[in-house]
């Protein structure tokens, strides 16, 4: 199971593979899974929204699981494995975090309950209650998806709850993590890959990034140089990754990652589920590997 130590570096949600009849392919999602893993990121995680997960099933979550950990085993990777397990419906949360815990996963991911607009002591029983099960929880906060913001002293009351060993922030700015930081926090991972090099600045651990699916190595060197003290050489490179990222999200993910995944090889199908769309021809074209 992972520790707070190992919540550092690069993270990858992973996107989920399908068929041109919208069905898994698991083929492609293992062949996946052996280039994120081989490209020395520190873990992966499986049903984040770039996993399309509001339209995959728990039983496609239990394939996925099954066939990553299947890939890593046979390329004799320990590299650790997260899963979404958040709902905005607290019973079924703690269900599906039994459930992955029982996959064997590392951790599990969960967001803040979105759409009820639960209070803050609501909020915090969910998280309390998603830890008691066992396994390792990552606090999850993305108010724009959520339709929720909890509150800096709220969070760091649910990041002192025992089970949870830190907090992927995609809040849009580094209000929460700068303060969270000063008083000790459990680590922190950006997730808004904008944010990136001055979440690292402020203290972050590390990120959590649909976007290094793309040239994870690229990534990595960013990180790789901050934490050797090469902070100059690793502005330099955020900001040659910046114009990619920024582009990267002008539609809605995952379609443009699937698009350049597919590009490259590393998946059959840029296919994705409704209501999700592909990318534009246009935002194809001002993106270029």
């Amino acid at each position: 199971m992972l520790t707070e130590q190992q919540i550092q570096g690069i993270y990858i949600p992973v996107i989920t593979p399908f068929t041109k009849e919208r069905e898994l392919d698991l083929p492609s999602f293992q062949n996946y899974i052996k280039v994120m893993a081989n490209s020395g990121i520190h873990g992966l995680v499986i049903n984040g929204t770039t996993g399309e997960s509001p339209t995959v099933t728990w039983d496609e979550v239990e394939q996925l699981v099954k066939a990553a950990k299947e890939t890593l085993s046979s390329i004799n990777s320990s590299v650790p494995i997260m899963v979404g397990t958040g709902t905005n419906d607290t019973a079924s949360t703690v269900a599906r975090t039994k459930k992955a815990a029982a996959l064997g996963a590392d951790a599990v991911l969960v967001v803040t309950p979105y759409y009820n607009r639960p209070t803050e002591e609501g909020i915090y029983e969910h998280f309390r209650m998603s830890a008691s099960v066992g396994i390792p929880v990552m606090v999850y906060e993305i108010p724009a998806r959520t339709g929720v913001r909890v509150s800096i002293d709220m969070m760091k009351k649910i990041m002192n709850i025992d089970g949870i060993i830190g907090l992927k922030d995609s809040t849009n700015n580094l209000d929460l993590m700068t303060e969270l930081v000063r008083c000790g926090s459990k680590p922190i991972l950006c997730g808004d890959d904008t944010f990136f090099f001055d979440m690292l600045t402020r203290g972050a651990a590390g990120g959590m990034m649909a976007s290094a699916s793309i040239h994870p190595e690229r990534f990595l060197e960013v990180y790789n140089r901050f934490v050797a003290g090469e902070k100059e050489d690793a502005y330099r490179l955020y900001t040659q990754l910046l114009p990619f990222i920024k582009n990267l999200f002008e539609e809605p993910a995952p379609a443009m990652l699937k698009h350049l995944l597919a590009q490259q090889g590393i998946i059959a199908s840029a296919q994705l589920r409704l209501p999700l769309m592909p990318a534009s021809e246009q935002l194809k074209a001002k993106i270029a590997l």
